[in-house]
């Protein structure tokens, strides 16, 4: 049954109430989606290469006794913080003891043996102008003298020595650091060269990766190596190049690249594991965008949103591109766009071509997700 409206006051109502929806209902159609975009920019090209090392101790030492002896104290163990000069293990002192009292009684003897030719030496010469003694008796006393000043010479450095193997007896620590394995334990017989401590030191510390020799040329000392630890993966940290060992290993075709952290990184322990990226530059330049402009598809497209701006407002449009390497939160666009375009960051999972958007600049830290 139709509608029969009897009073011209209501129909006038209903009509400025349909007109205001009319015009409402196209500006909201107008206004677009709300998208994220970035600049389509053209920079040097950059290889990364991902390695996997480990923290290594700039100073690690197998520490061994100077001289024989048997373990009489052994004042570490495994674990054991020291510093440099501190005490670590000692070794019966007693026959070396004996020894040294023994050579510098020598030299004692040997001295008062300098002395007294030297005073038979002084008489005899005070007695040549008397005409009282021989010259010849003379000379047999001044070689005397020249010989028992050697003899005393060679006493005196004998009791050095016996004094520098005591000393020997006891192994102080070279340099501060943790005592990282414990090899000998009291009572045991030590000999010159053998282990009896392993010492690391953790004040300074590196990183070593092993690196395929095809980027051996590229890699220069003082380049930077962008790293994180197992621990926390999400860090990521500059550490600098100290080195690149040109040793390869015949086996698996690597060489040793060395790292030093930076100053910002956390600490470090010998030890740790350790993922670095190294960027090589590619010695060419091309057009970048955000990963995060970049959307991949199953069937192995891969595609970028840019914004068409024209007298209706900004729209988007789908450009299928060939992207090439990544590195620094970017990628590489070889084909596909030409310069010059905003490509969308955020916002572009579901748009359609031709749809009406709203633009917002990205913050420069955007897209490297």
């Amino acid at each position: 049954m139709p509608l029969i409206i009897r009073h011209p006051a209501l129909l006038l109502s209903l009509l400025a109430a349909v007109s205001a929806l009319c015009v409402i209902a196209p500006a909201g159609a107008q206004e677009g989606v709300p998208v994220t975009v970035a600049d389509v920019e053209r920079m040097a090209i950059l290889q990364q290469v991902p390695l996997t090392g480990t923290v290594t101790a700039q100073r690690s030492s197998r520490l061994s006794a100077a001289t024989s002896g048997l373990v009489q104290s052994l004042l570490v163990d495994a674990g054991s913080r020291v510093e440099a000069g501190d005490v670590l293990l000692e070794l019966d002192p007693e026959l070396a003891a004996l020894q040294l009292d023994s050579a510098e009684a020598r030299a004692r003897q040997a001295g008062n043996a300098l002395q007294d030719a030297k005073r038979r030496l002084k008489e005899a010469q005070e007695l040549i102008p008397q005409r009282s003694i021989a010259e010849s008796l003379v000379r047999d006393i001044e070689s005397e003298v020249q010989q028992d000043q050697a003899a005393r010479e060679q006493a005196v450095a004998e009791a050095a020595y016996q004094r520098a193997v005591l000393a020997r007896h006891t192994l102080r620590a070279p340099f501060a650091g943790v005592v990282s394995a414990k090899l000998t334990d009291l009572g045991e017989w030590v000999t010159p060269g053998q282990a009896v401590l392993d010492l690391v030191a953790t004040d300074a510390v590196r990183m070593d990766f092993p690196v395929a020799e095809d980027y051996l040329e590229a890699i220069r000392q003082g380049g930077q190596v962008h790293y994180s630890l197992s621990t926390a993966p999400q860090m990521r940290y500059v550490g600098q190049v100290e080195t690149a060992v040109p040793v390869t290993d015949p086996g698996a075709r690597t060489f040793l690249l060395r790292v030093l952290p930076g100053e910002d990184s956390p600490m470090l322990k010998p030890g740790m594991s350790v993922s670095a990226v190294l960027q090589m530059p590619t010695g060419r330049e091309g057009l970048v965008v955000p990963r995060d402009a970049t959307l991949r598809y199953p069937d192995g497209r891969t595609v970028v949103w840019t914004i068409q701006r024209g007298g209706d407002g900004a729209t988007v449009t789908e450009n299928l591109v060939q992207i090439g390497l990544q590195f620094d939160g970017k990628v590489e666009i070889r084909s596909g766009l030409s310069g010059g375009e905003q490509v969308v960051l955020e916002g572009n999972e579901a748009l359609q071509i031709g749809q009406s958007v709203t633009v917002r600049r990205a913050s420069p830290s955007a897209g490297g997700r």
